[in-house]
């Protein structure tokens, strides 16, 4: 009997909301989202994933029981998924939740436990696909733009893939089957943090806050100043830079804002930011479409805003567009890195991430 075509693939990322999770099939060459579930983070999760982010008292012990109550969070989504599914699941594909990424230091820490979580679910489970590619000297992100082009490439057209989780990174498809792609720097990271600190929100919804302010120059300046944006590729960040002290620090300079105003100006940096890269990207090539996923994507505000900044000369649109919705597509890439990872293919692209080679990716916990 062939091996069943169905792959579950779970992705929890920087803005540490929840678990999204799809149900994918990638039978033949297709790949097919069939279903997708959201398993929200308890708040006492959340606060302690949050925690771990810097270093603190204990934190061996409190990350491994983190990692504990994840996988759980990680199984439930699973079951759910499960009772939708057609046939038998093959594998569970699952990134883990990052607290570290220090690829310049040989180490990215996805915590997770998927031992635990085969056991829960009584599926196959890969994990741990981050590891390999900083084994071999890569930045081990961003590793969807391979993804990207499997899905969303199209031959003859220049497309950039812009994903906005807590993070930015983008993907440029060169219609020739080449992928360039890096971390842009902050996506809601800190237009979440602002506004979880000033109005008790998870988000700005639609950039509807953000649109009641005014952008302050003199502080966009200052944030722009970072020498992140101006490293050149292959490069990759996270919280390990882009968090509330390096935030405050640069407000220091800029007293008696508006908070308003400041969730503006952070909405303008993460636009400018994207866009910025977007055009040394294109620069040799223009694109013909830009496709934003994420839950970024959910913000026009911010979506406007990076059409502006590239000045209304390439449509910005959702993958809505392309028929997966925006917040699926992370899911759905590590369901396909999973499937990549059970044909001992390699799920990486050197050019986007640095690594000495191609690799195949994950680790495998059997059932």
């Amino acid at each position: 009997m062939a091996a069943s075509s169905l792959y579950i693939g779970l992705m929890s990322g920087t803005s540490l909301d929840g678990v999204d999770g799809v149900l994918a099939d990638f039978h033949g060459r297709g790949i097919r989202t069939l279903q997708a579930a959201f398993t929200p983070f308890p708040p006492a999760l959340r606060a302690e994933l949050m925690a771990l982010q810097a270093p603190s008292h204990n934190e061996l012990e409190r990350e491994a029981l983190a990692a504990n109550a994840l996988a759980r969070c990680y199984a439930e989504c699973v079951q759910q998924l499960v009772a939708l599914a057609p046939g038998p699941v093959r594998a569970v594909a699952v990134h883990g939740q990052t607290i570290r990424h220090r690829p310049e230091r040989g180490f990215t820490r996805q915590t997770n436990n998927p031992a635990l979580l085969a056991e829960l679910s009584g599926l196959d489970v890969i994990a741990d696909f981050r590891s390999r590619d900083v084994a071999a000297g890569g930045q081990g992100a961003p590793l969807v733009p391979a993804f990207h082009e499997a899905r969303f490439g199209k031959r003859g057209q220049v497309r950039v893939v812009v994903n906005i989780g807590g993070i930015g990174n983008i993907s440029v498809l060169h219609g020739d089957g080449r992928v360039s792609g890096y971390d842009t720097g902050p996506g809601n990271v800190l237009m979440d943090l602002w506004i979880g600190r000033h109005l008790d929100r998870p988000y700005d919804a639609g950039g509807a806050w953000a649109a009641t302010g005014s952008v302050d120059a003199a502080l966009l300046d200052s944030l722009l100043d970072e020498p992140y944006f101006r490293q050149p590729p292959p490069k990759s960040t996270g919280r390990d830079l882009f968090h509330a002290q390096w935030l405050d620090a640069k407000l220091a300079a800029h007293p008696g804002l508006a908070p308003a105003d400041v969730q503006a100006t952070l909405t303008r940096l993460t636009a400018l930011s994207i866009a910025q890269a977007i055009r040394e990207a294109t620069a040799a090539q223009p694109a013909q479409a830009v496709y934003v996923c994420g839950g970024g994507a959910y913000n026009g505000k911010l979506l406007g805003e990076i059409a502006a900044a590239l000045g209304g000369a390439v449509p910005v649109q959702s993958t809505d567009t392309l028929g997966v919705a925006p917040n699926r597509v992370e899911a759905l890439a590590f369901a396909w890195l999973g499937y990549r990872f059970m044909r001992r293919q390699p799920g990486n692209l050197p050019a986007v991430t640095g690594a000495a080679g191609l690799r195949v990716l994950g680790a495998l916990y059997p059932a």
